[in-house]
């Protein structure tokens, strides 16, 4: 209730709000005059809001708050849940394939996702191609038809009736309200990851979207606003993703961040630009039914859905760590658009450079990735999937026949789906098999943690970076006496590697000059 009242903008996407006299549901940061208690109802999710009757408010966008980081910071069934329905694991396997890749049966999943956010996993699912139709509707001209089916729905008829009752507004009626110049805040959305989705801040100005002419159904390139929750410092963020890109997989050209996406439908390929409000995305993708699962994991690589006032709060108390968060707040960890990827990269860049685990990755490409055709820059291939991996020749790669053995186990591994390194895989689970592989140490396996994972409490104490920074600002430089000190920082200990690690003068510190 304190958070509705002083419309605290820390909570979006933590819960809703709904009127019942009005029929609406707001994020907790909306600018009208807060209602009567007595008048006010909370729910967990978008889609629980939606589910009850409640639609959308025109005016704060709630559909269009960050996602929640519950579900980025927990491991448990329904926040595994939760990040496998935004990456569109329901729409393209439905609830039974959501249930296999959990590993639970579809009742227990939907029992857990009822009790906990009021809506099933259809329903999570449903709100989530709503927000993606709304994209569509306001931000191309794409015909109704193209936009109902390239947003999931199956039918023309569930379309209409689905963005009525959410928007309360008919499709038409939507395209006509931005074309009037109604509010901003009302283009440019796109999906988040608890059920409702992230896209423009409330009273940002409209993103733009450049549809080829005359393309199909199939192909499209949209320009859009990623939110986050602030501060957010995009150094280290940015910097680590440029200073450890793969040539021909990732590019940093005119101020932005470029990469290959491998999709569900086709390969698409994404620019990220920090701005001062909000992350600049313009997606080319070859099936535009692609467009939320491109966003979730865009926001996914750059830990967008965080909460950095809480992170940073624990970290400040450290009196190590008080003066590096007030000095640049909200760091972020910088992740992966693909797990597997990740994975081999940090096999590669064992022991060695960063230049030199850049040259082995960037021969593992040429060899083995996918052509992909970039006219707007300097990206030539998809990193290789692990089946594709599975052909290399050992004797080719240019490091010790261990690490080579290390790769080569790996990537079977990988490719059987042994081992699942997916944005729903077991942490724990995942961890204790990538130990028992050869050549797997802490470091390797923590890193993956942290970085593929997304686990916020993974640590590298035996990274050198990390001792280095110990020994500077006095602290354990030994990584079992590094470790315990570092139980205070739980369980945002990852956040704490990006702190310590910015003491040095390392390329991934900074954004690359122009």
């Amino acid at each position: 209730m304190r958070a509705v009242q002083s419309k605290d903008a820390r909570f979006d996407g933590w819960f809703f709000t709904a009127v019942i006299t009005t029929r609406i549901y707001c994020r907790p940061s909306c600018p009208v005059v807060p209602p009567k208690p007595a008048n006010m109802r909370f729910y967990p999710s978008a889609a629980a809001a939606q589910q009850a009757g409640f639609r959308a408010c025109k005016r704060c966008r709630p559909d269009a708050s960050p996602g929640s980081p519950q579900w980025n910071d927990r491991a448990d069934l329904v926040a595994r849940a939760m990040r496998l329905i935004a990456d569109g694991v329901v729409d393209r396997d439905g609830v039974p394939g959501l249930a296999a890749r959990l590993g639970y049966s579809t009742r227990q999943i939907e029992r857990q996702l009822l009790a906990e956010l009021g809506a099933g996993p259809l329903a999570l699912a449903r709100a989530q191609r709503a927000q993606t139709a709304r994209v569509l509707i306001e931000t191309t001209a794409l015909p109704m038809s193209e936009v109902a089916f390239a947003a999931g729905f199956a039918s023309i008829r569930s379309f209409n009736e689905t963005v009525r009752v959410v928007f309360g507004l008919s499709p038409t009626e939507l395209r006509n309200r931005v074309a009037r110049g109604r509010p901003a805040a009302a283009v440019a959305a796109v999906p988040g990851g608890s059920g409702s989705a992230a896209g423009s801040t409330a009273g940002s100005t409209a993103g733009s979207v450049a549809t080829s002419t005359g393309a199909p159904l199939a192909s499209g390139t949209l320009s859009l606003r990623l939110p986050f929750r602030a501060p957010l410092c995009p150094d280290n963020l940015f910097g680590h993703l440029a200073a450890t890109a793969v040539p021909g997989v990732e590019e940093w050209r005119h101020g932005a961040y470029r990469r290959t996406l491998r999709l569900p439908h086709g390969p698409g390929i994404v620019e990220l630009r920090p701005l001062p409000d909000h992350i600049g995305c313009q997606l080319t993708l070859t099936d535009l039914r692609d467009l939320s699962i491109a966003i979730s994991r865009c926001r996914w690589l750059l830990d967008l859905d965080a909460d950095p006032v809480a992170v940073d709060d624990v970290l400040r108390a450290d009196p190590v760590l008080t003066e590096l968060v007030d000095k640049l707040p909200g760091r972020r960890v910088p992740r992966t658009v693909d797990g597997a990827e990740f994975a081999v990269r940090a096999v590669l860049g064992q022991q060695v450079s960063t230049a030199a685990a850049r040259t082995h990755a960037a021969r593992l490409v040429a060899a083995h990735g996918e052509p992909v055709n970039d006219q707007g820059g300097g990206l030539t291939h998809l990193f290789p999937e692990p089946a594709a991996l599975t052909e290399l020749d050992p004797d080719a790669l240019a490091f010790p026949r261990s690490r080579r053995t290390t790769l080569t186990t790996l990537v079977a591994n990988l490719a059987s789906g042994e081992i699942d390194l997916g944005v729903g895989g077991d942490w724990e689970r995942t961890r204790a098999q990538l130990a028992a592989l050869p050549g797997f140490g802490p470091w390797t396996v923590e890193t993956i943690a942290m970085r593929a994972l997304g686990d916020p409490d993974a640590f590298v104490p035996t990274d050198l970076g990390i001792r280095a920074a110990a020994r500077a600002l006095g602290l354990p430089t030994t990584p079992r006496a590094l470790a315990d000190h570092a139980t205070a920082w739980r369980p945002w200990r990852a956040y704490a590697v990006q702190y310590l690690w910015a003491t040095g003068t390392h390329p991934i510190n900074y954004l690359p000059t122009p």
